[in-house]
């Protein structure tokens, strides 16, 4: 199962009001394993960044420049990414962005169906907790002190590891898993398990299913094995 790990930084918070992409980065998981191929690339947004978007990242207009357009790297984009599913933390922001930029090309816009929200499983996991990047990374013992300023990539490989520790932990890589019939969608799959609640410990224990005819008929066994017998040390299975 190929997984991408995505963010992205912007000039604002509306690309329907004219906000372009500035950056994007992306870290590739196989298994839920990072691989070590990552996509990432500044964007020249073709507008001013306003002092908020550039105290959030540190990308001035200057910086920008000389950088390529979106519709410059929107094939390698989309070569990269292929039929991967997009794990994003607040997937309706950065794919508001990404499907914009992809309109205004002429390009058709990536489908729900290929994005996994962590927003909304940390907030079906740990319901009234803080469900941020930096605080899940508390939650979870991820070291983030190199997040002074927000970075597309950075964010990416962070956000990977608070993927992996959402949906089990480490371990989670390791484990066999059958593979989806065809059409069938992995972001479903993924968000069902994450619904899934432990089990419960019954309040009453179930009644014996022993008759007393059973019941007697393995009292006297254990009674002709002798009294050094093991089984003679534990008491009669009624009520078991």
């Amino acid at each position: 199962m190929r997984e991408i790990a995505f963010d992205t930084e912007t000039t604002g918070l509306d690309p329907r009001n004219g906000d372009r992409l500035v950056e994007i980065g992306g870290v590739e998981l196989i298994n839920h394993v990072p691989t070590g191929r990552t996509y990432h690339v500044y964007l020249n947004p073709e507008r001013d960044v306003p002092i908020e978007a550039y105290n959030v990242h540190g990308l001035s207009a200057e910086f920008l420049a000389d950088k390529p357009k979106f519709a410059e790297v929107a094939q390698e984009f989309l070569d990269f990414v292929g039929d991967a599913v997009l794990v994003i933390h607040n997937a309706s922001f950065d794919m508001g962005f990404i499907n914009m930029e992809l309109g205004r090309i002429g390009r058709e816009p990536v489908s729900p169906a290929q994005v996994l929200d962590t927003l909304a499983i940390a907030r079906r996991k740990h319901p009234g907790s803080p469900a941020s990047l930096d605080a899940l990374c508390n939650r979870y013992g991820i070291d983030n002190s190199r997040r002074t300023k927000h970075g597309a990539l950075l964010d990416s490989e962070i956000l990977a590891e608070v993927y992996i520790e959402l949906i089990g932990g480490k371990q989670a890589g390791l484990a066999l898993s059958v593979e989806p019939e065809e059409g069938q969608s992995r972001q479903a799959d993924d968000r069902e398990t994450m619904r899934r609640e432990p089990a419960r410990p019954r309040p009453a224990p179930l009644p014996s299913r022993l008759t007393e005819t059973e019941r007697v008929a393995h009292d006297e066994f254990v009674a002709g094995m002798g009294e050094d017998a093991v089984w003679a040390r534990f008491a009669s299975p009624e009520g078991k």
